[in-house]
């Protein structure tokens, strides 16, 4: 039997959801949810189909992902990326650390899973494929036409094509068409399998990323030697170009909380209290009355507040990137 590992990617700001998600303090560590944070509940959710875990995190927090895995009594490779470039070097740098023939199972550390039966079965199969050499994706069924999410063409377990975020319209007739999965950002493979490919269509990827692997210190990688890696997402470096591409179709619910909207979703659904025209206050206690409005998110921080519309909820990143312009601490 394979060592099957569970590769926990823990970077990304969340800028959708700032003011909540700070650089320091990301919106997979918020304490929102009764089940503890979104890592937490990533952890706790595949300890029983895993043997070993590593963490692919950064410097700004990295330090939070040991604080919550420490608490949990869970003993894992910590590995800390001095820069961010994205995916494919972060996926890289866990197959670099496993052994070639190891099973992993990459997972973000901020979605949110309803459904063990389905996602323990949606894993078993993935494991399955990529132990005859395929590289695994597992798709969502698309429930509506969500613009925020990317897309997958399938027919059974082939992957047709991947499709960047849509407009309304183009989502709209996807969904209308019946055969498109919500791309989760989820993958499976062994760990040879995954470097084979990316060293063959990103070869300048795999070299870069393998140089500052080999000089790590203490688990945080070179950062002069990391800033020469191209910044390239696994999707456009090796999903999109593979011939070793497979799909599971998935029956759990699944979202990745990606912006306010979502967020609210989950929140109604669990029980958090909107009032009589569906707007909602996060963050605070403090008594807070809205007039004239509906669906309306009313966000609290010590710092600053957020008021927005929920079906404007892609639009708070333009605040976000606003605020980074001005080099502004409020992002930190």
């Amino acid at each position: 039997m394979s060592n099957i590992v569970h590769v926990i990617l823990s970077g990304g700001v969340g800028s959708r959801l700032w003011p909540l998600s700070r650089k320091s303090y990301p919106k997979q560590y918020l304490s929102l949810f009764k089940e503890g944070s979104l890592f937490e509940m990533t952890v706790n959710r595949n300890q029983g189909l895993c043997n070993q875990v590593i963490v692919v995190g950064n410097k700004d927090n990295n330090q939070l992902s040991r604080g919550v895995m420490e608490s949990n009594g869970v003993d894992y490779i910590d590995i800390v990326e001095s820069t961010p470039r994205n995916t494919a070097a972060a996926i890289a740098f866990a197959a670099f650390a496993a052994k070639s023939d190891d099973i992993l199972i990459v997972t973000p550390s901020d979605h949110v899973i309803v459904g063990d039966e389905g996602y323990i079965r949606a894993i078993q199969e993935g494991i399955e494929k990529a132990n005859q050499g395929y590289i695994v994706t597992f798709g969502i069924q698309a429930s509506k036409p969500e613009t925020g999410y990317g897309y997958i063409e399938y027919k059974g377990d082939q992957v047709l094509s991947f499709r960047e975020k849509p407009n309304k319209e183009t989502a709209e007739d996807f969904i209308e068409r019946g055969n498109f999965l919500w791309n989760s950002g989820m993958f499976c493979f062994r760990a040879d399998t995954l470097l084979q490919e990316l060293q063959q269509f990103e070869p300048r990827v795999y070299a870069t990323a393998l140089a500052a692997w080999q000089h790590k210190k203490d688990g945080v990688l070179d950062e002069a030697l990391s800033k020469e890696i191209p910044s390239i997402s696994i999707d456009y470096a090796v999903m999109e170009r593979s011939k070793k591409i497979r799909v599971v179709a998935t029956d759990f619910t699944w979202s990745d909380l990606g912006s306010f909207e979502s967020m609210y979703d989950y929140l109604k659904e669990t029980g958090h209290p909107t009032d009589e025209n569906g707007n909602m206050v996060i963050g605070t206690d403090v008594y807070s009355a809205f007039v004239g409005l509906r669906n309306t998110i009313f966000v609290y921080t010590k710092d600053a507040f957020l008021v927005l519309q929920k079906e404007s909820s892609q639009d708070v990143k333009k605040i976000y990137n606003t605020l980074e312009r001005h080099q502004s601490k409020l992002i930190d």
